[in-house]
């Protein structure tokens, strides 16, 4: 499966918070500003799982459907990821 730009894009964005952090570490920058940035980095690392997630089962459940099978095993095998990437 191919995924849009969107998500490569939200993923350097990212990396660009973590070098933001490390160089924040080496300059010895206020505890509470790290955390603050590393909340950011957990929160778009969320939605970004959501969105490779949300990707992901639009495929697989339109896979499914031109089989003629229920998409039912896929959705709970989605909802399952999402659970357990929190």
């Amino acid at each position: 499966m191919e995924y849009d730009k969107g998500i490569k894009n939200r993923l350097k964005r990212i990396e660009g918070q973590v070098r933001g952090v490390l160089s924040m570490l080496e300059e010895g920058q206020d505890c509470r500003e790290i955390v603050i940035q590393l909340t950011a980095i957990r929160t778009a690392v969320d939605r970004t799982a959501g969105a490779v997630i949300g990707a992901n089962l639009e495929h697989c459940i339109q896979e499914e459907l031109e089989q003629g099978n229920s998409p039912n095993q896929v959705i709970k095998d989605a909802v399952e990821l999402l659970v357990k990437s929190r």
